[in-house]
């Protein structure tokens, strides 16, 4: 219960309240800031009627077990799969065929110097 605790806010005394909200203010509300988010980033969202993020859940903080996520704008750029990539690479030999390798190319090394 709350009872008689209404002069107390987060812990503090009003100055030092006072500025921990100067210096919040200030990070999230820089001209700087501000003016990328509602010229560029705005824009692209113009034509959008809601949906503007996406939260993907990525498990709990490993010190508190806080549920953590990654938050991310929708319109993200989308990264092409590279399909021409895996069509390069070289194809294995089927494991017999490959050759002897480590301790099987040793002990085959070993029995011809003996033979």
């Amino acid at each position: 219960m709350r009872h008689r605790n209404d002069g107390y806010k987060l812990g503090r005394v009003t100055q030092h309240r006072w500025a921990l909200f100067r210096n919040l203010l200030v990070a999230l509300f820089r001209h700087e800031v501000v003016g990328r988010l509602f010229d560029t980033i705005a824009a692209r969202f113009a034509d959008r009627h809601g949906g503007y993020t996406r939260i993907i859940k990525a498990g709990p903080r490993p010190g508190d077990g806080a549920p953590m996520v990654f938050l991310e704008l929708v319109d993200r750029a989308e990264t092409p799969k590279d399909t021409e990539k895996k069509a390069e690479k070289k194809e294995r030999a089927p494991r017999g065929e490959a050759g002897a390798t480590g301790r099987r190319k040793r002990k085959e090394k070993a029995a011809a110097a003996s033979a």
